[in-house]
């Protein structure tokens, strides 16, 4: 599968944001902070307007600005909780689809699809309640929606049995993984749905998160052969999530148009087969958020430790958790105070102010320190971690007792808050000695 062009190598001197001013961003909203590019995400959602629907995991980036943002591009949205079905209303979203078929001929699209493994009790009622279409992970999942919404219909996420990711963490298919149903033990789980008496009108894959095309690309055609075996109640396939972000200097974005056509020739020949229209989906997460996001951090320790360099800011895996959870690489630039900084770049690792060995972001898979190429800094300077818009405030902790960091969105050079910055006494709120 070929790629574009490579996109342009990160800056090491950062002034702005969006047209914003880092500084000021700093300023008026206190570090760490994140901050979303309103226009990219924009961008990314308009990349993939060939496919029929585009439908976000919210699950990357789930503030309501930022949902209510795709919603205005016709995005709809999955969600993976209770909360996150909240959060989905709350940002404007139809609870169900409209029952009259699309102007276009092709079935009606769920505005939300609640999409795991398992149901908890909590958001079995929230499904109930809200007539919220539903893709089962789990077999055991089919009689428990059955018992509570008769005669619904259903999508089965199914597991290929093969998979892949950008860590072994983020690989959702074959043996090692928990999620999906079996591609095996359909034809046993078909007889389950009907004598439950529940129609099942999507089938969904997904072999994990961050992987490259060529990986994405064999998912096609083993959902061909699953649908062949579910038949013509089929009226959705969903070529799950997983689309890549370059994050390292040389990496690039790659070819969707041509992904695209692979699924729509998958498509085609599945509806000749079934003599009827079926609904083309594609579920982004990281891909549509990733490239929006940074975090402000400030440097607050310059130090030697033998014979390396370290900066320590205020930002910590508490703030942004891929460093220790993949060896996740982001870049990263300097927004000195003191206004021009020096064209000479240094060696330096960045660190966080955790209790914690592993508070490292330029650390490597296994935990390995390593280090990055940055004007010489000073206490006071602003870091600004870059491509972080995706699994960033969604996986903050309030770990070593951190308050969370506020979230600001740009849109048309103007600043917004959209979440505010968590205050000690939200700290302890709903505790007591």
């Amino acid at each position: 599968m070929s790629t574009t062009s490579s996109p342009a190598e990160q800056p090491v001197l950062r002034d702005t944001i969006a047209g914003v001013r880092v500084a000021d961003l700093a300023r008026s909203h206190g570090t760490p902070l994140y901050v979303y590019d309103a226009e990219i995400i924009r961008r990314r959602c308009r990349d993939l307007a060939a496919w029929d629907t585009v439908r976000f995991a919210q699950k990357a980036c789930s503030n309501l600005a930022v949902l209510a943002l795709v919603r205005s591009e016709g995005v709809m949205v999955d969600a993976v909780s209770t909360g996150e079905i909240h959060r989905a209303l709350a940002a404007g979203y139809a609870a169900h689809a409209a029952k009259a078929p699309a102007t276009d001929g092709l079935p009606p699209v769920h505005p939300i699809v609640y999409t795991a493994d398992i149901f908890d009790r909590e958001s079995l009622d929230a499904v109930a309640k809200h007539g919220i279409h539903v893709n089962c992970g789990s077999a055991d999942m089919i009689e428990q929606v059955a018992e509570r919404v008769p005669g619904a219909e259903i999508t089965l996420r199914v597991n290929p049995g093969f998979g892949h990711g950008h860590s072994q963490k983020t690989n959702t298919g074959g043996e090692g993984s928990k999620h999906g149903i079996w591609h095996g033990e359909i034809p046993e789980v078909l007889r389950r749905a009907e004598w439950a008496g529940l129609a099942v009108t999507g089938l969904h894959m997904h072999i994990g998160s961050g992987t490259d095309l060529a990986h994405l690309a064999e998912v096609a055609g083993a959902l061909e052969r699953v649908a062949g075996e579910i038949g013509r109640s089929l009226t959705t396939i969903s070529a799950g999530g997983g689309l890549p972000v370059p994050y390292k200097p040389g990496e690039v974005h790659a070819d969707l148009s041509g992904y695209f056509q692979l699924w729509d020739t998958t498509r085609r020949r599945l509806e000749d087969r079934f003599g009827h229209r079926l609904r083309l989906e594609i579920e982004p997460g990281r891909y549509l958020t990733a490239e929006s996001g940074f975090v402000i951090t400030e440097i607050r320790a310059v130090k030697k430790q033998g014979g390396r360099k370290y900066l320590l800011v205020d930002a910590g895996f508490n703030t942004l958790a891929r460093p220790v959870l993949y060896g996740s690489y982001h870049p990263m630039s300097l927004c000195p105070q003191a206004g021009a900084a020096s064209e000479t770049l240094e060696e330096v690792a960045v660190g966080g102010p955790l209790c914690e060995s592993g508070d490292i972001f330029t650390q490597t898979d296994g935990g390995f320190v390593a280090t990055r190429p940055l004007p010489p800094a000073a206490v006071g300077d602003y870091l600004v971690i870059e491509i972080a818009g995706a699994y960033g405030f969604v996986m903050a902790s309030n770990y070593n007792s951190k308050p969370l960091p506020a979230e600001v969105l740009v849109d048309g050079g103007k600043a917004r808050l959209v979440r505010a910055r968590q205050t000690p006494e939200d700290l302890v709120r709903g505790e007591c000695v």
